[in-house]
């Protein structure tokens, strides 16, 4: 192994706020039993955040962001894993309290590493990454709550962006007719690519005025945008249907009322990557690997860059530049 490695380090100390490339060596890196060669990485909406100075999802300086990575085991203090093991990583406090992804290296605790699933390699995870899980999770929990192709249109919003895009993709392989919503119209044909069955605008699923209820549109939707166009989506769900809410990049504030819940007994389904349970985590990936693996995944690549690249990369995802993933690629 070499004494030194490179890694993507910020850093924030008073008023001064950093991103650069550095170099490390393995005494530098938190602990944890599994030392693994990173291979790749990608850039997820949260790694953005955490190279601004008010992002606020970092809690500790110098950090290295990344919520994901797939690599090789170097070396394991558990024998759950042993050198040469393909793993993953993904979450929990990767690359916002826990040094993450963005490293020639990564030391990571053994409770949070997945064994690659057969049927996927290490690159094609991180195509999916946090973004694929997401999506995956919230038709899971869709389905858990009792929908199924034969109930009607599944609404997907932001289905430009990672989860979106992913969720358009799961959902019609799985056979369900889908309705994606983007203020992109550029990227019409993208969406039919990858399964769309219709496309709608921002404007048609939010036009700027939140009803208490309105009429009934979809059976079920998969919402990363969050906000006020969140409040309207639910006030346009069938009857008995779910949404599955995991984002919030139009916002934090929900301004709805409860008429959906009690009227047309609408389910508000949270999602949640970062904490989900192992056993979940395992069931997820194990289905991105099988009745939901993608046949096209490279389609969902935009771009592929190196960690020296990756400083200038890392802002467009806040500017709603990046249409699906950009992986990075560390070996």
């Amino acid at each position: 192994m070499p004494e030194k490695f490179q890694a993507l380090v910020v850093n924030k100390q008073d008023e001064e706020f950093s991103v650069n490339r550095k170099e490390l060596t393995f005494q530098d890196l938190p602990e944890g039993e599994v030392l693994i060669r990173v291979h790749y990485s990608g850039i997820n909406y949260k790694d953005s955040l955490a190279t601004i100075p008010n992002g606020n999802v970092v809690s500790d300086y110098p950090m290295i962001p990344g919520i994901d990575l797939a690599g090789v085991v170097v070396s394991s203090d558990d024998p759950q894993f042993k050198e040469g093991d393909e793993v993953i990583a993904t979450s929990y406090e990767i690359g916002v309290s826990h040094y993450g992804g963005y490293s020639k290296y990564a030391r990571i605790p053994s409770k949070w590493i997945v064994p690659l699933p057969a049927g996927l390699s290490l690159k094609e995870t991180m195509i999916i990454g946090t973004a694929g899980f997401t999506a995956a999770l919230s038709v899971q929990r869709l389905e858990e709550n009792n929908l199924s192709p034969d109930k009607g249109k599944v609404l997907v919003t932001g289905a430009t962006g990672g989860v979106g895009s992913f969720a358009v993709a799961i959902l019609s392989l799985l056979g369900y007719q889908v309705e994606a919503s983007t203020g992109k119209e550029s990227e019409r044909d993208y969406l039919h690519k990858l399964g769309a069955n219709t496309i709608v605008s921002r404007e048609e699923v939010y036009d700027g005025k939140i009803r208490a209820l309105a009429k009934q549109k979809w059976a079920a939707a998969v919402d990363p945008v969050g906000g006020e166009p969140l409040a309207s989506v639910l006030s346009q769900i069938e009857y008995g249907g779910s949404v599955a809410v995991s984002g919030l990049t139009a916002g934090t504030k929900l301004p709805s009322t409860v008429f959906p819940f009690i009227l047309r007994g609408v389910n508000l389904l949270g999602i949640d990557s970062v904490y989900c349970p192992m056993a979940t985590r395992l069931k997820i990936w194990e289905r991105l690997a099988t009745d939901v693996k993608l046949a096209n995944l490279e389609e969902f690549v935009s771009q592929e860059v190196s960690l020296e690249e990756l400083p200038d990369m890392l802002p467009t995802l806040l500017k709603g530049q990046v249409r699906g993933r950009i992986l990075v690629k560390l070996i």
